[in-house]
């Protein structure tokens, strides 16, 4: 099994900069960290031929050597432009790379470098932000967020090899845990006043969109344990879900039409029973392990299926920390490979009976880690936003996205928290998503 070892030198409370609003304490990244997210990267695409790069131009996805290139450049220019006032490695960086300013479809016909090229643009930014101290404040600030950024990035690229139905990932992974039981029922959350988002001395790296912490009035309500499984979504499937009119939303009878979907877009049926697609081939679906790859929609039309509904995103965060705030659903201590599917650590989803043992305050079980998890919430800013020096992270995606929360198995743990906020189009089915459910009252 791989060791996990966490950073522990915390800098103090920063102050906001001329130009840029910075304001979190945070754990300082070290060489080891910035050194582990790049061995995931190349990891990422070392084993893929030439001809696996050329991928087919779809919403979802980008090219390979743009998006593992645009990771190198994102750090450049933070750690090396902005905060050294250096050159670019690369000529044109920005026009090959800003993903701000590259238009998505755009990135099919660029004279982008060879693959050789690419891997020496990633070698010769690593060797010289690591050549470079970052003990002072900002320039940690931007350690960690370009950290993050390629950890994000690594997690897009396993979306990638899923699409495409490449094979898994290299990456050495763990035998999955054990389960002694069965985990089943609501936990119920008290009404009460629950503080969601982050405070200014919250410890951990505090992205823009988790400002700032606020108030919220809470009425009781029941939540599921757990993730809703293969087998519960299996019966919705074969109860005729997809084609009940009335179980589903306008935007979701439209993405139906649109696609044909007739049961989620990585299920088959064969002679046995229903199967997954996993990466490049078909495994049988295991019941209790939690559905996947599925969309908003396809949540919510199972809810209203079953009676039931999503949480809303206060709702799942105040299930997830409690009322004392925890930073993690086990409390403040860091990630352990006994504690959450995280980190690509077992390489795919758990059943939703492991980690039985390691709940939330009100005893709900996996809300960091396995699937990403749907809420009811349109992704829009807290009272208090502002923009953050990378000012296109959050606020282009304001009202038009869905937040999730928690964490996929692909997550790194180093970057989440119950705190964390993601966030995409309620259409989309490529993510390691899944979901969980509350009571209607």
């Amino acid at each position: 099994m791989r060791e996990y070892r966490a950073a522990v030198t915390e800098l103090p409370l920063l102050e906001p900069t001329v130009g840029e609003t910075i304001t979190t304490r945070l754990t300082i990244p070290t060489q080891d960290d910035l050194l582990d997210a790049r061995r995931r990267t190349v990891a990422l695409v070392a084993d893929l031929r030439d001809e696996a790069l050329l991928v087919p131009m779809l919403d979802t996805i980008n090219p390979i050597l743009w998006e593992i290139g645009h990771v190198a450049s994102f750090t450049e220019f933070w750690m090396l432009r902005h905060l050294r006032g250096l050159d670019p490695i690369v000529e044109n960086a920005d026009k090959l790379y800003d993903s701000a300013k590259v238009a998505h479809d755009a990135r099919w016909s660029l004279p982008l470098p060879t693959r050789a090229q690419t891997m020496d643009f990633l070698a010769r930014q690593l060797e010289r932000t690591l050549a470079r101290p970052w003990d002072d404040e900002r320039a940690a600030y931007f350690a960690a967020l370009s950290l993050f950024h390629e950890d994000m990035h690594d997690e897009a690229l396993i979306y990638t090899r899923q699409t495409l139905a490449y094979p898994e990932p290299e990456l050495g992974f763990a035998a999955r845990p054990q389960v002694a039981g069965f985990v089943e029922g609501d936990a119920r959350v008290p009404a009460g006043t629950y503080t969601i988002g982050s405070r200014r001395d919250d410890a951990g790296f505090i992205f823009d969109n988790e400002k700032w912490a606020h108030d919220v009035v809470l009425a009781e309500f029941s939540i599921a344990r757990r993730p809703v499984t293969n087998a519960e979504f299996a019966r919705f499937v074969e109860d005729g879900g997809y084609r009940r009119e009335t179980l589903w939303s306008d935007d979701g009878r439209a993405w139906r039409a649109a696609t044909n979907a007739e049961h989620p877009s990585h299920w088959r049926r064969s002679r046995d029973g229903w199967e997954r697609r996993r990466f490049d081939r078909y495994v049988a679906l295991r019941e209790r392990e939690p559905v996947v790859h599925v969309n908003a929609y396809e949540a919510e039309a199972y809810c209203a299926w079953a009676g039931r509904r999503l949480p809303s995103e206060a709702q799942w965060e105040a299930a997830a920390a409690g009322s004392e705030r925890r930073r993690y659903p086990w409390g403040d201590g860091p990630w352990s490979p006994e504690l959450a599917n995280l980190d690509c650590y077992y390489g795919d989803v758990c059943d939703v009976d492991a980690f039985a043992g390691v709940g939330s305050p009100f005893g709900c079980v996996q809300m960091l880690g396995n699937v990403w998890e749907w809420t009811s919430t349109p992704f829009l800013p807290y009272a208090g936003f502002s923009v953050d020096p990378y000012k296109e992270y959050s606020e282009p995606w304001f009202a038009t996205h869905r937040s999730l929360r928690g964490g996929a198995w692909s997550t790194r743990a180093r970057m989440v928290s119950n705190r964390w906020r993601n966030f995409y189009f309620p259409h989309r089915v490529d993510i390691i998503t899944g979901f969980r459910t509350c009571a209607l009252s």
